[in-house]
């Protein structure tokens, strides 16, 4: 098995509004990240200052996006794609682990896959 732990419907359904929190963040995070302005002032700034006020906007971006992955990975619950908002969380089915497969704008989760067949091979619950 590769996660220690599992969830249940009601568990990972339960989770989504922590979840979404954490796809927010590490997307505000992301658009830290990606500040051409900020990203521009660093690459002239003084390597001895450390950039300033966009180093301190890059930086709080990076540790932003660190801070939710972590939780995220804490509770063993795989962020696919952040883009589309795509979570899977571990489960068992018939006695062999599984993912609970849920994309952002779907009220619940109503899919699961295989662990090796991906978002291709989601299927009804």
């Amino acid at each position: 098995m590769n996660h220690e732990r599992h969830y249940s419907l009601a568990e990972a359904n339960a989770a989504i509004p922590w979840v979404t929190e954490r796809l927010e963040r590490m997307r505000a995070a992301r658009v830290l990240l990606n500040d051409e302005e900020a990203r521009q002032a660093l690459t002239h700034a003084s390597s001895s200052n450390g950039g300033g006020e966009p180093g301190r906007v890059v930086s709080e971006g990076f540790l932003e996006l660190r801070s939710a992955l972590a939780e995220l990975q804490g509770a063993e619950v795989v962020l696919r794609d952040l883009e589309k908002g795509l979570i899977d969380f571990p489960a068992m089915r018939e006695g062999r682990e599984i993912y609970l497969c849920w994309e952002e704008g779907e009220d619940e989760i109503g899919f699961w896959h295989d662990t090796e067949s991906g978002y291709g091979g989601r299927q009804p619950l």
